[in-house]
């Protein structure tokens, strides 16, 4: 891989995985939304472009960015917080990806790599069950699952190679969404009350540094059409998770098992497996969950102070 297109560039991933293709002598084009977010590029290898989804297509007036090896979809408004229950936001995603995809073979790439979610493995465990009522955040994961099964459509109808890769979930330094870990940490940083549902659910954490290098990897050496879950490979109980988190940030505070009620869905650990991103691209993950939310919580306290 000689060059890449990220869209979704100046977000926790796209951000990532950028370093990552820096560091393995990748040009990058790097999409942007907004002017001003060109501030953090400072490289003369990441040439940036200011392109909003909705005129994705505009790219292929720049014949500067063709030939690019993959395409990177990251861009995707809405992927946390209350905008997940936006039911015409999330379609809008989902008809935004497709664009990518045609924009993408239009700039003759050879890949496009999109980011998907573990949530849509929970989205067809909850919707589709019997009887179930699946809450408003599954809206988020049904938008992922149309993404990639239109995109993937789509990828075969106009003849672009078409990988998607499942997070599990990405944590670390640069995150600043109210996601699970960093609303933990923060919550031990403040001194407030660290209540939890039984925690009794399969879940998995990957730190941002291994999301990156499994991205690059994938670009470099994913099969055509291949579906991957990018995770730590050592998915167990979330419980286990928390309690690791007490041990190392807050031995000397109490963590309440029990006191929320749980309306979610239990994945079985097979689910989280990252065997095939294993086999085609040789991927390990580097960063222990110990170290990784060390450094987690170093961060949100040097922005605490900020």
């Amino acid at each position: 891989m000689k060059k890449a297109i990220v869209t979704g560039a100046n977000g926790f991933i796209g951000q990532a995985v950028i370093k990552e293709l820096l560091k393995n002598n990748v040009e990058v084009i790097a999409i942007l939304r907004k002017e001003e977010n060109k501030k953090f590029i400072q490289n003369k290898h990441v040439h940036a472009i200011v392109c909003d989804l909705e005129n994705i297509n505009d790219l292929t007036k720049n014949m500067k960015i063709e030939n690019a090896d993959v395409f990177y979809h990251f861009a995707w408004d809405g992927s946390a917080g209350e905008k997940r229950a936006d039911t015409k936001l999330q379609l809008k995603n989902v008809q935004w990806t497709i664009d990518s995809i045609e924009t993408a073979k239009e700039l003759k790439c050879k890949k496009f790599v999109c980011a998907g979610s573990i949530m849509e493995q929970e989205t067809i465990a909850a919707a589709y069950k019997y009887g179930n009522k699946p809450g408003m955040g599954y809206i988020y994961g049904s938008s992922k699952m149309a993404a990639h099964s239109m995109g993937k459509s789509i990828a075969v109808n106009i003849g672009i190679d078409f990988i998607w890769a499942e997070i599990t979930n990405a944590y670390g330094v640069g995150e600043v969404s109210a996601r699970f870990i960093n609303t933990t940490i923060r919550k031990i940083l403040n001194d407030e009350p660290l209540q939890f549902t039984s925690a009794i659910q399969n879940y998995d954490f990957i730190y941002i540094s291994d999301v990156a290098r499994a991205f690059y990897l994938i670009g470099e050496k994913g099969k055509a059409f291949g579906e991957y879950v990018i995770g730590s490979s050592s998915a167990q109980p979330l419980k286990n998770f928390i309690l690791e988190m007490k041990d190392t940030l807050a031995p000397d505070k109490e963590f309440i098992f029990g006191d929320i009620p749980f309306t979610g869905i239990n994945l079985e650990i097979k689910a989280f497996s990252t065997k095939k991103l294993e086999e085609d691209t040789g991927f390990r993950p580097e960063v222990s969950f110990c170290d990784g939310i060390k450094k987690t919580s170093d961060w949100l306290k040097e922005q605490e102070v900020k």
